[in-house]
């Protein structure tokens, strides 16, 4: 007998368009119990433009702009939470899913701004944010932009001020840095299978550190002391915020990630 309660489940990884979400897709997805988008006629395999429940136009969720338009940050009271919305996106999203798997995998930069109104539509759904720092960020995203890295970086630090106040509202979220990912892959990617209450089977690779690529010189551009963000791109050492409702998962997963913290 099937036991109660939905076949299967959403996990949305979150955060802003070159701080690595891609990547760590890829990794979660490659769980047996995980299944993504692939090979969708779309950037980077992204939901958001494989529906029309939420407006995703040409105007929506450009880099350096998006996150902190307020247009564009959706919560539990945006009109749009309705059975509707959640019956449209499971249509139109389902055909690029595995059936047979309990956990589906989203990846927009736009979940960024969306985690509540995801929330709301999806109410056992869990999220994953990806940070970096906004300094180097800046200066992976500057070629997307017509903004300077000055701006770009203060653009980051404001969306990450969005994102933890959005976080207060979130049941099951946690948010993890680009940094200790590259740094620890294996421990953060244990984390997160903790976080969705799965059994080790991912087999962390060796990343490369994709900040080495950027000479940061700057003064506090970017610094976001919340997330341990100091300035001239220095990463501090920092824990990762863990939100979870059943507290075995959420110590469980807090555990592996301290064990593994430097």
């Amino acid at each position: 007998m099937k036991p109660p309660g939905p076949d299967h489940r959403y996990v949305f990884i979150a955060g802003l368009h070159r701080t690595g979400t891609s990547l760590l897709a890829r990794l979660v997805a490659s769980h047996p119990a995980v299944a993504a988008i692939e090979g969708a006629p779309v950037p980077e395999n992204e939901g958001a433009y494989l529906q029309g429940a939420i407006p995703h136009t040409a105007r929506h969720g450009i880099p350096g702009e998006y996150a902190t338009d307020p247009a564009q940050h959706l919560t539990e009271r945006d009109p749009l939470n309705t059975l509707a919305t959640r019956l449209r996106l499971e249509h139109e999203w389902g055909e690029w899913f595995d059936p047979a798997k309990p956990w589906r995998l989203e990846k927009s930069p736009v979940n960024l701004t969306r985690t509540r109104l995801l929330q709301g539509l999806f109410p056992l759904a869990q999220f994953v944010f990806l940070a970096r720092h906004p300094a180097v960020t800046a200066e992976a995203l500057a070629k997307w932009s017509g903004k300077g890295a000055r701006d770009l970086a203060d653009y980051g630090a404001a969306a990450y001020r969005v994102m933890l106040a959005d976080l207060d509202f979130l049941h099951a979220a946690m948010v993890v840095r680009y940094e200790d990912l590259v740094a620890r892959p294996g421990a953060i990617l244990a984390g997160i299978e903790a976080f969705l209450d799965l059994p080790h089977a991912i087999a962390a690779p060796a990343l490369r550190d994709g900040n080495a690529d950027y000479a940061v010189t700057s003064g506090a551009e970017g610094a976001f002391a919340p997330l341990g963000y100091g300035e001239a791109g220095a990463v501090l050492p920092h824990t990762a915020l863990v939100r979870h409702p059943l507290r075995h998962v959420r110590e469980r997963t807090r555990a592996i990630l301290r064990a593994a913290e430097p």
